[in-house]
């Protein structure tokens, strides 16, 4: 699995018109999620999100993590995580999951999410044409593979 952290001041997305999920102070998750991908690289993934300290203390260090704030997690599935741009300037995305694999995978990463979180996490549609606005704050962006670990 694959995730792109963004800390946010605010973030939602849109849906054929209707905001589906939105949140204010915290981060946003882009997830993309391969057929190797495993409920051990979910728990991890989810604890490595939430317990990431990327917001800033009182000396404005960053120290805090979103539970630390209070802050919002907004989910959003993304297979363009998982491209391979080794040939050519198409990119291939033959190592994305298909639905069968990754919506349950998705599922349970907002689930390990919530969980961990101690509140619902917002989130996208899954497959759906979504329309994602984000004010990052800082910018902070952070790529995590579970396959990689370091």
């Amino acid at each position: 699995m694959r995730l792109v952290i963004q800390r946010v001041k605010r973030a939602s997305v849109t849906v054929e018109g209707t905001i589906t999920g939105k949140i204010d102070d915290g981060l946003l998750a882009l997830v993309g999620i391969e057929d190797k991908d495993t409920p051990d690289d979910s728990q991890w993934l989810a604890g490595k999100l939430v317990n990431l300290r990327i917001f800033d203390d009182e000396n404005g260090v960053m120290n805090r993590s979103v539970t630390d704030i209070n802050g919002g997690i907004l989910i959003v599935s993304q297979f363009t995580l998982m491209a391979s741009t080794k040939k050519g300037n198409r990119p291939s995305y033959i190592r994305a999951s298909k639905h069968e694999v990754a919506i349950p995978m998705y599922e349970q990463f907002c689930d390990n999410v919530t969980s961990l979180l101690g509140k619902p996490v917002q989130t996208g549609i899954f497959a759906a044409d979504m329309q994602v606005e984000l004010l990052n704050n800082g910018p902070v962006t952070i790529f995590i593979d579970s396959h990689l670990r370091e």
